[in-house]
């Protein structure tokens, strides 16, 4: 039957995602129409087809589970030179992310996987581009600041043909009233 290419990850918010994924696109990140923006938790994995309503079940009783919690994102990095990516910092919401990534990938669930990279939460604003755009990214971005409640994640599927990564089901976590979201943007660029 042939195989996937899964990826879980935390959806960034409007107006911020559109806005940090017209950023990257600008800068010459054409990668960036592509990829909805988001906070990985799982980056891509091959799995079989059959296998999908496992992972979505897998995926739904980790939520059923899990709480909202809150996320910030402030100022830029980079992994350079080791990997070419300037991205937004997570400076709130890490932990939670890294504890969800982790039962996410448990090894005796569908997706586990070993990671190349130890987890680091993040937003990529750039990816694989010419160093002067990458250090673009990273001045004008630098005093970027956003922060909102995570009511749950999603799963992507990338398309086999085009690459593009479309949605294929979020998962909420339960809760009663979630706490209004703050729209803490200030800056984001120069």
């Amino acid at each position: 039957m042939g195989t996937v290419t899964l990826g879980v990850s935390l959806v960034v918010p409007e107006p911020h995602g559109s806005l940090l994924q017209q950023y990257r696109f600008g800068v010459g990140d054409t990668a960036a129409s592509g990829i909805p923006t988001h906070v990985t938790l799982v980056p891509p994995t091959v799995v079989e087809v059959v296998a999908r309503p496992a992972v979505e079940e897998h995926l739904a009783g980790i939520a059923a589970a899990g709480r909202p919690f809150p996320m910030r994102l402030s100022g830029t990095d980079t992994f350079r030179p080791l990997s070419p990516v300037v991205f937004v910092r997570v400076v709130r919401g890490g932990t939670a992310c890294g504890r969800l990534q982790e039962r996410i990938r448990d090894p005796r669930g569908p997706l586990a996987r070993e990671l190349g990279f130890p987890y680091h939460p993040h937003v990529t604003v750039a990816h694989g581009i010419a160093e002067e755009a990458m250090d673009r990214a990273q001045r004008d971005l630098a005093g970027y600041e956003a922060e909102w409640t995570v009511p749950g994640f999603a799963l992507y599927e990338q398309g086999a043909t085009d690459g593009v990564w479309r949605l294929r089901r979020e998962f909420r976590f339960p809760s009663g009233a979630l706490p209004q979201q703050r729209m803490g943007l200030r800056r984001l660029i120069a």
